[in-house]
């Protein structure tokens, strides 16, 4: 399964714009992403309801994950790396405040 590990950068956390921002972001790569605390399971990415009610804090460590047989036919497996790797950036920098 594609895996990144992430720490979440916003002061606020994952709350109102910079969890729009995120959720955006997952929207603009087409794939079924997750985020999750470590040890919990994961919730869809894409919902902005879902992501606010997690609670994702600053300073949180996440793992964003695309289930292998969720991805769509059209995506390389580079394709999804890559996706994945701009969603732990956007959540580790200061566009993600």
């Amino acid at each position: 399964m594609p895996v990144r590990n992430a720490v979440v950068q916003a002061t606020v956390g994952l709350h109102a714009r910079p969890a729009a921002l995120f959720v955006r972001a997952v929207h603009d790569t087409g794939l079924p992403v997750t985020i999750s605390k470590h040890g919990r399971p994961g919730v869809d990415a894409r919902s902005l309801l879902e992501v606010m009610t997690e609670d994702f804090q600053y300073g949180c460590e996440v793992q964003l994950a695309v289930a292998p047989d969720a991805i769509p036919a059209r995506y390389s497996p580079d394709d999804v790396e890559a996706a994945l790797d701009g969603l732990r950036a956007l959540l580790e920098s200061a566009r993600s405040r």
